[in-house]
């Protein structure tokens, strides 16, 4: 049986909190590679840096046991096509295609000009119905694992 939404969304929570640390010291050492002074100088290439060493983090993960520290926790593994572990092509498209819990929403701050608490709502939106693909069918995967071809399973003890 497949771990619960509320499982895997509570894994999500600790691994943003992992993250923010990955992306702390990423951002610091573009900072001081670049001698950037000003978040505004460079920020596009500083944004495709972070998401490099956010891939790199969850591509080595799942490519080297299919787990990070916060799936460990929560005992969940990202396993490929008949619970094989999960390829670098594969591992790289799960993360391409994970991009789409927060991409969309956030692309159309500046591309229809909305308000800031407008992109919030519709982020949020976004967010829940995404979750929701998790309880439909008979896999209970969220859609970027169906389309990536990986299932999220549970770990015995």
């Amino acid at each position: 049986m497949p771990p619960t939404v509320r499982r895997r969304l509570a894994a999500l929570l600790y691994e943003a909190m992992i993250l923010f640390g990955v992306v702390f010291f990423a951002g610091y050492l573009f900072s001081t590679l670049t001698q950037q002074r000003n978040g505004l100088t460079h920020h596009n290439l500083l944004a495709a840096w972070i998401g490099l060493v956010v891939g790199i983090y969850f591509v080595w993960f799942w490519t080297h046991g299919g787990q990070t520290l916060p799936m460990k926790t929560w005992r969940l593994r990202v396993v490929g096509p008949g619970n094989a572990p999960v390829s670098v092509p594969r591992a790289v498209a799960r993360y391409l295609l994970a991009l789409l819990w927060f991409l969309p929403p956030l692309a159309l701050h500046p591309a229809v000009g909305l308000t800031l608490p407008h992109t919030l709502l519709i982020a949020a939106l976004w967010f829940v119905l995404w979750a929701a693909t998790g309880r439909i069918g008979a896999s209970r995967q969220f859609l970027h694992d169906r389309l990536a071809g990986t299932r999220i399973v549970t770990v015995a003890r």
